[in-house]
């Protein structure tokens, strides 16, 4: 798959500042960023977080065109959920009405906040597995979750279920893609403008995806087990991971990042 068909939850290779840090340090930073973008409650704070994505976005030296893919399919989520709060949301002064429409203050105030909020947090959150093996991702998981094996918790199979199933983002979009083309070319229609049309002709898609996801569910555990597969036990590490200086910076200056955006909550 070559750069202009990349999308979210893909690695795409690079020799940027982010892409050398330890997966460790990024997990946790973004760990935090995905936490605290929720306090971001006024335009102050939630530039400041937006201003740390798109720093990110410029630092890691991913086109745009690339990450814009990536993230297009869920625009159409962020503008539904901006507009049940302008519609469900009767709080605060009226700023329009026009008959039974009705739009408050605070709901207009929420839908931009949850709308960037989330936004933030995708492009954010997305910048860690386009700047991350998949496998150095896993090995991060395991080192940071290390501790728990002392209560049985199987880190290392847990790890290996999140970074298959980020693999398994890309491979389901593009099998998505070609069952819609297939069945468009057998007739079916996805773009009618009749919302019972359009749910019926989403059947013949769904169940080939399912039946496709299961077989290729089926085959990783055959090709795992005939590897050889038993989890973390005898399990060696080819690359051994480690902290650097700019890894211990990022998580450094973590601290007064977090503390500047609970100064500008109260502006």
């Amino acid at each position: 798959m070559n750069a202009s068909q990349l999308s979210i939850g893909q690695y795409y290779p690079g020799r940027s500042w982010l892409h050398r840090l330890d997966p460790r340090s990024k997990l946790i930073f973004v760990f935090f960023y995905v936490v605290f973008i929720f306090f971001a409650n006024n335009a102050a704070s939630l530039c400041w977080m937006g201003a740390a994505a798109i720093g990110g976005l410029l630092a890691s030296r991913i086109p745009v065109s690339i990450v814009y893919r990536g993230l297009k399919p869920i625009f159409w989520l962020l503008a539904l959920l901006a507009l049940m709060h302008i519609f469900l949301t009767q709080e605060g002064p009226v700023l329009l009405r026009w008959g039974w429409f009705t739009v408050y203050e605070e709901g207009v105030r929420q839908a931009v906040l949850v709308t960037f909020r989330l936004f933030f947090l995708i492009l954010f959150s997305s910048l860690l597995t386009y700047t991350t093996r998949p496998m150095d991702l896993t090995f991060g998981l395991e080192k940071l979750f290390s501790p728990l094996k002392r209560f049985r918790v199987p880190v290392g199979e847990l790890s290996l279920m999140m970074s298959i199933a980020l693999r398994f983002i890309p491979t389901l979009l593009e099998e998505t893609d070609k069952i819609k083309k297939a069945q468009m070319a057998r007739g079916a229609d996805f773009e009618s403008r009749n919302l019972a049309s359009r749910i019926r002709s989403l059947l013949p898609l769904l169940v080939p995806l399912f039946v496709s996801s299961f077989q290729r569910a089926e085959e990783l555990a055959m090709a795992m087990e005939a590897r050889g597969y038993r989890g973390e036990e005898g399990r060696t590490r080819y690359r051994r991971l480690s902290m650097g200086t700019a890894d211990w910076l990022l998580l450094l200056g973590a601290i007064p990042f977090y503390a500047g955006l609970f100064l500008l909550r109260t502006w």
